[in-house]
């Protein structure tokens, strides 16, 4: 289990040691580049990865055992700040009642959120992606349908993020 350590001499608030977990650990061993990150309140190890090096890691944790994508989703940090994509990956094999559990993080700038979809890799990731693009507005390169999940094509804007203005007018179409 990864533990947070402050680092000797150091303020505690701007430097930390997260030690890495048995996932991160394996990852590393076999040259997939990430950083990990504190683990959650349940203990799931959470793993940050760069956009470029989604696919192969994700690739690599589904031929490691992770055979199942629980959830993709997403997240604003704030006005100005990174556009977080998440995924929350599950080793489902023999022991059903633990199963190994690992979440990977990628922050993504404002101006220009893509990354590649991992759609060919877990299915699960179709309604999910386009939600977190209808949403957000976070482009999953390589989707084969990405397009509006829950608001009108034409539709302006990313309402879930922070900095999102909602329009002063909702015109009803084909309300008759």
């Amino acid at each position: 289990m990864a533990e947070e350590q402050s680092l000797p001499n150091s303020p505690e608030a701007t430097t930390t040691i997260v030690q890495a977990g048995p996932v991160s650990t394996w990852l590393s061993e076999n040259g997939f580049a990430h950083d990990s990150l504190a683990v959650d309140h349940l203990g799931v190890e959470i793993l940050r990865v760069e956009p470029e090096l989604l696919l192969p890691l994700a690739t690599a944790l589904y031929a490691y055992g992770f055979n199942y994508l629980q959830c993709q989703g997403a997240y604003d940090e704030g006005p100005g700040q990174a556009l977080v994509s998440f995924y929350h990956l599950i080793k489902v094999g023999d022991d059903s009642r633990h199963p190994e559990e690992v979440r990977l993080k990628v922050f993504l700038p404002r101006n220009n959120p893509r990354l590649p979809s991992v759609y060919w890799i877990w299915r699960g990731a179709d309604w999910q992606e386009r939600e977190c693009y209808d949403m957000f507005g976070i482009v999953y390169e390589g989707h084969p349908g990405l397009k509006r999940i829950l608001m009108p094509e034409d539709w302006i804007g990313w309402p879930l993020r922070k900095d999102y203005i909602s329009p002063d007018f909702y015109e009803l179409q084909d309300a008759y």
